[in-house]
């Protein structure tokens, strides 16, 4: 691995952080660099402000004159509650930025870059990007098509069922499961549940991870008759608060409905080695897992305990 991608790799492990605590601003990570050492490093902080650039800095104080910043994202360009991260790294004396993503945002794509180049500041971006996405993908998700990133969280059984019998509440996974789903809601802005999945399960849909209790998502029951027909309008609702992650933990019906409405952008299958039978509920309310390849890349599944995850992303 060459240089470029090292400190950009750790930029993006910086940044990767602040999921689910940014607000509606993107979880960025940044680290200054000047003769192979690192100076200064820094993430977007709670709430979206400060902004990962001005950690950094601040860090690295005076001897941020003429190194390079490692930024996941293009540094913004616009007056907001703080001024641009672009003007803050130019005043600060860095020489070059090394950027992983172009920021779609209208008040910034390319403009950062741009007073970066105006300024003298040598500039190189698409370092690492396919990696910097991933945790970028709530942020751009909401800027480009105007509503969240969508994950989808199913909890199966050996024969691909959610519970032993309608409305019985039923306990499938195990307790490596369980960790991994709460570190899902730490990492998520709201988490959604159906309206009969809240009645049967009475989920408390907070992360009880030790430590992490404060990063417990916004709670959102969808009940039938509050406007939860029209997915994607409630959705642009959804991304007009900010919110740039969503979790759907279902039920079967929610689940498909999101399905049959396009609208998820990843989905999460974890399965144990249980078999309920055929009386229980079908995962995704008469949907095949299998059929999900049609649209879904699957990855290797991955043991947790005795459960097995199986992460199916966008083709």
């Amino acid at each position: 691995m060459n240089a470029e991608r090292r400190w950009m790799e750790y930029a993006i492990r910086l940044g990767h952080r602040a999921l689910g605590t940014t607000a509606e601003n993107p979880p960025v990570g940044c680290v200054i660099v000047k003769d192979d050492r690192v100076l200064g490093v820094g993430w977007t902080q709670p709430s979206g402000r400060p902004h990962a650039e001005t950690e950094a800095l601040a860090m690295a104080g005076a001897a941020a004159r003429g190194a390079t910043a490692y930024v996941t994202l293009e540094p913004c360009a616009h007056h907001g509650r703080t001024p641009p991260c672009a003007e803050a790294l130019i005043e600060a004396g860095i020489a070059r930025v090394v950027t992983a993503v172009e920021d779609p945002d209208p008040r910034t794509a390319g403009t950062g870059h741009a007073i970066l180049k105006s300024a003298g500041v040598a500039v190189e971006t698409g370092i690492s990007a396919a990696e910097a996405r991933l945790d970028l993908a709530g942020f751009l998700t909401r800027i480009t098509k105007k509503r969240p990133y969508v994950t989808l969280k199913i909890g199966v059984s050996a024969d691909r069922k959610i519970a032993a019998a309608p409305g019985e509440r039923t306990q499938i996974t195990g307790l490596e499961t369980k960790s991994r789903v709460h570190l899902m809601r730490a990492q998520s802005d709201a988490i959604l549940v159906g309206q009969r999945t809240f009645e049967t399960d009475q989920p408390k849909l907070t992360c009880r991870l030790p430590g992490m209790e404060v990063r417990s998502p916004i709670p959102i029951v969808a009940v039938s008759s509050e406007g939860w027909q029209d997915l994607r309008a409630k959705l642009v609702s959804l991304a007009g608060q900010g919110m740039n992650r969503l979790l759907v933990e279902g039920g079967a019906r929610l689940s498909r409905s999101f399905l049959d409405a396009d609208l998820v952008d990843e989905i999460h299958i974890f399965q144990t080695q249980t078999i309920i039978g055929p009386q229980g509920v079908d995962a995704i309310f008469g949907m095949p897992i299998p059929d999900l390849e049609k649209r879904f890349r699957p990855s290797q599944p991955e043991a947790l305990g005795t459960d097995t995850l199986t992460v199916y992303e966008r083709r």
